[in-house]
C-alpha cells in the first residue's frame, strides 16, 4: 500500500507481502544443535519431573541471574491521582549483583540467594548449602541445572577438602538440561516471575536488593505458590519430534 501526502512532502510506503520472502527482515534466535545428546538430556530431566514428590528425595531446581544496581540522580516524583510515578531518565550505575535461585516446584518452596559473584567457589557454597542447611535429612537431593561450567562436582573439590567435597556430593544427583534448552529448568520460570514481581525497577544497592528479594521470597513461600509442569516425555515425543535423531531400522 502507498499512501501519498504531497501537502506536507511525506509519503508512507508499506510493502505488504503474504507469499514472498522479506529478505530485508531478521530476527535473533536461538537455533539449537539437535540430536541424540539433546534428546538424552530432555527426557532425562522431563523424566524426573514426573516422578512423585519424595521428601527423602527432594528435586530442586537451580539457576542464576543478575541484576543491575541503578540508583536515582533526582527525586523521583511520586504518583498522584490520574497521574503515574515519574522518574528522571539520569540515573547512577553501582554495578550488579549475582543471584542464584532455588527452586522446589512441588513443595512451593524457593529461595534466592545475593552474591557478589558467580564463580565454581560460590556455586560449591550454595550447593554445601543445599545439602546441609537446606535439606540435611535427605538421602539424595536431584538437582536440576544448566551446563555453565562453573555448575560442575569439580568446583567442590576447587572450593573445600576433598574429604568434605566427596561427602557433599555424595548426597547431590545432578540433572543438566541440554544445551539452548534451558526452558526446560523451572528455575527460570521462577526468576521471570521475580523479574515481574519485584525487580522490574531501579534499586540502588545490594543491601535493598537483599531486603526487597526477602520480602518477595518470603511473601511466595508462605502462600506455597508451585508450579504446574504439565509437559511431558510423550509431549516431547509428539511435538518435538523433529528434534529426535532418525534411527536405521
Amino acid at each position: 500500500m502507498i499512501r501519498s501526502m504531497t501537502s506536507s512532502c511525506l509519503i508512507f510506503k508499506i510493502s505488504l507481502q503474504s507469499e514472498r520472502t522479506v529478505r530485508w527482515l531478521k530476527k535473533q534466535w536461538c537455533i539449537p544443535t539437535v540430536g541424540a545428546d539433546f534428546v538424552a538430556a530432555m527426557e532425562d530431566v522431563l523424566d524426573l519431573y514426573a516422578e512423585p514428590y519424595d521428601p527423602k528425595r527432594p528435586k530442586v531446581n537451580f539457576d542464576e541471574a543478575s541484576k543491575q544496581l541503578i540508583a536515582e540522580t533526582r527525586q523521583a516524583l511520586p504518583a498522584l491521582p490520574g497521574q503515574v510515578e515519574r522518574y528522571d531518565y539520569e540515573y547512577q550505575r553501582n554495578g550488579t549483583a549475582n543471584l542464584f535461585m532455588f527452586v522446589e516446584p512441588q513443595a512451593g518452596w524457593r529461595h534466592v540467594e545475593v552474591t557478589e559473584r558467580h564463580t565454581k567457589l560460590d556455586f560449591a557454597q550454595q550447593m554445601k548449602w543445599l545439602v546441609e542447611e537446606r535439606y540435611p535429612e535427605a538421602d539424595l537431593v536431584r538437582v536440576t541445572l544448566d551446563n555453565l561450567n562453573t555448575h560442575k562436582p569439580a568446583s567442590l573439590y576447587e572450593a573445600f577438602e576433598p574429604e568434605e567435597a566427596r561427602r557433599i556430593i555424595k548426597k547431590l544427583e545432578f540433572h543438566y538440561t541440554p544445551k539452548h534448552g534451558s526452558w526446560l529448568n523451572m528455575a527460570e520460570i521462577e526468576l521471570s516471575i521475580l523479574q515481574r514481581q519485584c525487580l522490574d525497577r531501579r534499586i540502588p544497592d545490594q543491601q535493598t536488593l537483599k531486603q526487597e528479594i526477602a520480602a518477595w521470597e518470603q511473601q511466595r513461600n508462605e502462600d506455597e505458590a508451585t508450579i504446574d509442569w504439565r509437559f511431558s516425555i510423550t509431549d516431547a515425543r509428539e511435538k518435538l519430534k523433529r528434534l529426535y535423531p532418525s534411527t536405521s531400522s
